[in-house]
């Protein structure tokens, strides 16, 4: 079993990936070479900018290239709490926002030659107990009357059509959502920005941030970049770089095994459809077919970001196999983990401290709403949006957090213990 992505594994970072010297001068010096920062760069080149985007490894380096490779409607936060704490005009907004990110990845991938086998199939969200299913019939109702969206209840006696497995009580299918590579679509995204102008530095660790009249002066390992504007946009990556910034987002750990590729009798049975799979426990598990065949399986485990990665093997294995009886000493060949950032409201945001601008905060939603707020990011430092939903809600912090979340323990105690209230 190795230890890394499986992702990366299948196609490493590419060789030839155009990468550029550190620039003295450019209009926007983005900190992270992931979803959000090659967006936002794609925008900001695209407009005529010089733009260059400084990653401390190499181009989708974090989890970029380690996520489920799932885009999912809605955001971390339920679509129905956003539209009671923001109101209906911002709830509609956001609701709006997570399908039309969808839509642009899809766009990006046709307008920019992108192999990352990206597919719209749809996903469905699994009762874990049989009152989640009663909740979801409601939700199902709630989604079409408020924002004419259709999702489809599927009881129990017809879930064998969606999914090959015991293990839960009904769930709730939304067509809208897709899947794909994560590194085939970061690295493809990344030649596209580099054919679009912008400049991508690798292995620059960025020190210091420091205002010198109207520019500021980015400080790395490898020099000093002078730009206009900065932007960081490292997500569950995000250091005490800019003081104020760590309090606003914390790390949690998401842990992925998969196995061999699967005969395809079984994946038929398994994945009738294809479908992306999360359950309804606050803990949750997600999982899918990769494109060649594989089942993927991932989950929280216990939200810290170093947990062993032969016992998380261990954990993600057994819980597999409560779901899937059929993979019973499947091989696994590959575990891997990367960090995922959260804020205290579980919502996405983008701002500026201390005259810096920052767009993070996907909850796990990241391959589709970080490609959003990135180029949500890009519009408008370049002056073709004057503002964005994402910009104009408070974003909570507390006095208890400043670097270290000494309380992702507790919280997973609570949430487990929720499941088991639930």
């Amino acid at each position: 079993m190795k230890t890394v992505p499986l992702w990366t594994d299948q196609y490493p970072r590419p060789g030839d990936l155009p990468i550029s010297p550190l620039p003295e001068q450019v209009d926007v010096a983005i900190i992270g070479g992931g979803y959000t920062g090659l967006n936002a760069a794609r925008v900001i080149a695209s407009s005529g900018g010089r733009v260059a985007v400084l990653e401390q490894q190499y181009i989708g380096w974090g989890a970029s290239s380690r996520n489920g490779g799932m885009a999912t409607t809605g955001l971390k936060a339920a679509a129905a709490v956003v539209y009671q704490r923001y109101g209906p005009a911002l709830g509609r907004a956001f609701w709006e926002a997570s399908l039309d990110a969808i839509d642009l990845i899809g766009q990006l991938v046709a307008d920019e030659k992108i192999d990352c086998h990206f597919a719209r199939r749809g996903h469905i969200a699994l009762a874990y107990k049989p009152s989640h299913f009663e909740a979801m019939q409601k939700k199902a109702a709630w989604y079409k009357q408020t924002f004419n969206h259709t999702v489809r209840a599927v009881p129990p006696g017809e879930l064998a059509q969606e999914i090959g497995s015991p293990a839960f009580h009904g769930g709730l299918v939304d067509e809208y959502s897709a899947g794909l590579h994560p590194a085939g679509y970061v690295f493809g995204l990344a030649r596209a920005v580099a054919r679009h102008g912008a400049l991508l530095c690798e292995e620059v660790p960025v020190q210091r941030i420091e205002r010198v009249g109207s520019q500021f002066q980015v400080h790395t390992g490898r020099g000093v970049v002078r730009a206009g504007e900065v932007l960081v946009a490292t997500n569950g990556y995000t250091s005490s770089l800019v003081p104020g910034l760590k309090p606003r987002i914390f790390p949690v750990g998401s842990y992925i095994i998969v196995t061999e590729p699967l005969p395809p009798d079984l994946q038929k049975k398994l994945s009738p459809k294809g479908r992306m799979f999360y359950d309804s426990k606050w803990f949750l598990n997600y999982f899918r077919l990769t494109p060649d065949g594989r089942m993927l399986f991932g989950g929280r485990n216990n939200l810290s970001t170093n947990l062993d990665l032969q016992e998380s093997a261990r954990i993600l294995q057994a819980q597999m196999v409560h779901v899937f009886p059929d993979l019973a000493g499947m091989p696994i060949t590959h575990s891997w983990t990367g960090q995922l950032g959260l804020t205290f409201d579980l919502m996405p945001h983008i701002g500026r401290l201390d005259g810096v601008h920052y767009a993070f905060g996907y909850g796990g939603h990241g391959v589709s709403i970080a490609t959003y707020l990135g180029t949500e990011a890009g519009l408008l430092l370049t002056g073709q949006k004057s503002d964005s939903p994402f910009a104009q809600i408070r974003h909570p912090t507390y006095f208890f957090y400043r670097r270290r979340p000494w309380f992702l323990p507790l919280a997973a105690f609570y949430y487990r213990l929720l499941d088991w209230l639930s």
